[in-house]
């Protein structure tokens, strides 16, 4: 009987209230970042195709993370490279977290939140390696189609382009080159990583 109150519990809908929604309410903050912090945010949200926004949150939204950052963060100093300030939309939410850890810890909001970003350093790492082997696949599939148009043209010349043989590698060959032009625009849409250091 105890065990049904709770799977009902857990099934019910959490309940709204006027802070739960105002913490999803979008606000903008400054912070001042490394240049390098601020393009690594911006090229992996590319990348992803998420918004910077969307990766923001998602890097400080969790407390209990940020918490863990903060306590390593005591041990080492902001580092004395150029910073530039850089505007970013956050939830109300994100921004309450990080501004409780970065106090709670004497720690810079900053420095909380270029740790926050350096943190998909392995994301785009794991990208950049996709890269490299999407450009080496999409080379061999290119091969590829080269050595299927030479085949359908031996098909027409040795059967005739309207034969059965002839036209079903041709419908195959223009499907194959709709992917490999989908791979081209994925390939187009990775070379700003590639050079990211």
């Amino acid at each position: 009987m105890h065990n049904r109150r709770e799977q009902k519990k857990k099934s019910e809908p959490e309940n709204l209230s006027a802070d739960t929604l105002k913490g999803r309410q979008s606000v903008r903050a400054t912070f001042r970042l490394p240049p390098q912090i601020i393009a690594l945010l911006s090229v992996t949200a590319d990348q992803l195709g998420l918004k910077k926004k969307s990766l923001f949150d998602q890097l400080v939204e969790d407390r209990n993370i940020l918490e863990q950052l903060a306590a390593g963060a005591e041990l080492s100093q902001a580092n004395e490279e150029q910073r530039q300030q850089k505007t970013f939309v956050v939830s109300r939410n994100s921004l309450s977290s990080l501004e409780y850890v970065a106090k709670t810890h004497g720690v810079s909001r900053d420095l909380l939140v270029e740790i926050s970003i350096k943190r998909l350093l392995p994301v785009l790492n794991a990208e950049q390696e996709k890269q490299k082997n999407r450009k080496k696949i999409l080379a061999d599939l290119e091969a590829y189609l080269q050595e299927g148009l030479r085949l359908l043209s031996t098909s027409d010349r040795l059967l005739g382009s309207e034969d059965t043989a002839s036209r079903s590698l041709a419908h195959l060959l223009t499907q194959y080159g709709r992917a490999i032009e989908e791979m081209r625009e994925q390939v187009e849409r990775g070379r700003k990583i590639e050079d990211f250091q």
